[in-house]
């Protein structure tokens, strides 16, 4: 009598599926490191360096408000708000003492474009770098 059983199992695995999967994955690796930017310069110190902290000094702002009337921050709020006139000689002392030609112009958002272009303007004429603040 004969017990042994008809139907055997094959043990060995089948390449063809193997090779699909290595395949895939030699795609996908290809992909991933086309796709990675490793082009981006990183300064980092060294260990021996000595980091100083930055200590920059305030740029000096001018705020225009909505009925167009400005103050020159740091040093004054909005209730020293005044004409554009008024305020020349006080930007001029605030960008010299900062040591960088350097304005922060703030506007409100109903501000007039002339109010925001004044402001512009002089720091055009005076050779400073004008740097417009905004809120959303």
């Amino acid at each position: 009598m004969d017990l042994s059983s008809r139907n055997k199992i094959k043990v060995e695995g089948g390449m063809a599926s193997m090779t699909d999967l290595v395949f895939l994955l030699l795609i996908f690796f290809i992909i991933m490191s086309l796709m990675s930017n490793n082009q981006t310069p990183i300064d980092l110190p060294k260990p021996d360096d000595d980091i100083k902290p930055v200590q920059d000094p305030v740029t000096p702002t001018v705020v225009i408000n909505e009925q167009n009337a400005y103050f020159v921050m740091p040093g004054e709020d909005a209730s020293q708000a005044r004409a554009f006139e008024d305020i020349k000689a006080k930007v001029q002392q605030e960008v010299e003492n900062s040591g960088k030609p350097k304005l922060k112009i703030a506007g409100h958002r109903k501000a007039s474009y002339e109010a925001i272009f004044n402001v512009l303007a002089l720091a055009q004429a005076n050779g400073w770098e004008p740097v417009l603040a905004y809120d959303k």
